[in-house]
């Protein structure tokens, strides 16, 4: 199917092909039509799939078709959960609308207010925002929901991880009840399946692929490695494997930084990126690393959403998310609009527990290598034993193999070097 079998516009379809875009996504496909028939939605669908457009498109076509006279009041709001998924949005927005006279703007919080404050009063017909900022521009009184009739919540669940929803439902309180809602995320729990009774009306449900599903074109690989080898593992593996560009994360802050320090002390270019960086600095370092000005990128959970880096090749797992949901986000950086990918993860023995998490909820066993110098086994307890621990995979006393051609892609099962650990690491069945 094109694109220009979904009902949109003339104006809309110039600008996708404009961007390049000829064919739509599963998502886009299957979303699009049910937005534009005026239906409530609830939508999942992996990371990197064109989820943006699936609600962006068809709500500028519908807000075109009645355009406003006098003083524009927003009537669509976008809310998401973090600055850089705001942003994100509202590029993509921008470019769709180009040919459109329709007006969008951003608000976040972390930069000085008085720029959104004076879009605001210029009027617009699409907000894109964080729960906390929008809140307090309403507070001020600089801008009224009373006209909004399309309402997105986008990575709903993460707004929940984020402690966002007494703001939801505040926000919610000052729409008006009749409106079109549209939620959108990756993975749904049952917390925010809850949400949906309050805020959805009879929604039509769009699923193109199973909750908590990794994209098939990233490879998936992990090393067994000491917590204090890790960095020295990521060093070799960046100057071994000549790596250009890798997103690195980290658990904390502090780790972060940390680290991105010592790799420049290294000679290799590096930044870091989380909650305690201003905006700005935040911005420049992500159009560093896009410009390949910066060849690896140390971040915290803040940018497992909402970055859009075509054709990164690398990501990174230093430290193991303790949220096995944000495995699936993290990796979902690379593998993007059907490009290859190589999601790699540390795995020290503190982590194990992490890794089982991780591998239940995507429902396939990582396959783990070990280069000799930087793990060493630990004797395994009866118990452990009994749970199938203590068995390491493939090792490798070299510079470690491209993880690109060893780690899980599609079907392919994990490698290991004899006939009884293949039979161990043998990898569940899977949805995709």
């Amino acid at each position: 199917m094109s694109f220009d079998k979904l009902g949109l516009s003339l104006e809309l379809l110039k600008a996708v092909a404009k961007q390049g875009y000829t064919t739509p996504t599963p998502i886009q496909e299957q979303a699009i039509p049910h937005v534009l028939s005026g239906s409530d939605m609830l939508a999942s669908a992996q990371t990197g799939t064109g989820k943006t457009a699936s609600f962006t498109l068809p709500i500028l076509h519908i807000l075109s078709k009645n355009e406003i006279k006098g003083r524009r009041q927003p009537r669509a709001l976008i809310l998401t959960p973090t600055r850089e998924l705001a942003a994100q949005v509202s590029n993509n927005l921008r470019s769709y609308a180009q040919f459109t006279k329709l007006r969008s703007t951003v608000i976040f919080g972390g930069v000085n207010q008085n720029p959104q404050v004076r879009a605001l009063q210029q009027g617009q017909d699409i907000v894109i925002a964080t729960p906390g900022r929008l809140l307090d521009l309403y507070n001020q009184r600089h801008l009224s929901l009373k006209s909004i009739s399309m309402f997105v919540l986008d990575e709903a669940d993460r707004m929940l991880d984020m402690g966002f929803l007494g703001d939801i439902k505040k926000i919610i309180s000052l729409m008006p009840p009749q409106r079109q809602n549209l939620m959108f995320s990756a993975t749904f729990s049952g917390e925010i399946k809850k949400l949906t009774k309050d805020i959805l009306n009879q929604p039509v449900t769009v699923d193109v692929s199973p909750p908590n599903s990794t994209v098939e074109s990233i490879s998936q690989m992990g090393y067994r490695v000491d917590k204090s080898k890790k960095r020295d593992l990521l060093l070799k593996l960046i100057n071994d494997q000549n790596w250009n560009q890798a997103l690195v994360f980290c658990r904390t802050k502090h780790g972060a930084n940390n680290l991105s320090e010592r790799i420049e002390k290294e000679g290799i270019t590096s930044v870091a990126i989380h909650g305690n960086k201003s905006q700005g600095a935040r911005t420049k370092a992500l159009a560093d690393f896009k410009r390949n000005k910066v060849r690896i990128l140390v971040a915290t959970d803040i940018a497992a959403r909402g970055l859009d880096i075509p054709l990164l090749p690398h990501v990174v797992n230093f430290d193991l998310p303790n949220i096995s949901e944000d495995y699936v986000h993290r990796i979902g950086r690379t593998g993007r609009a059907g490009a290859d990918g190589v999601a790699i993860s540390f795995v020290s023995p503190d982590e194990n527990n992490y890794l089982r998490g991780i591998e239940r909820l995507i429902d396939f066993t990582l396959p783990l290598e070990e280069i000799e110098g930087f793990y060493t086994p630990r004797k395994p307890s009866k118990k452990a034993i009994a749970r199938g621990e203590g068995k390491s995979g493939s090792k490798s006393t070299g510079s470690g193999k491209n993880p690109s051609r060893s780690g899980h892609k599609g079907k392919a099962s994990s490698t290991t070097t004899s006939e009884t650990n293949s039979k161990a690491r043998k990898p569940k069945k899977r949805w995709y």
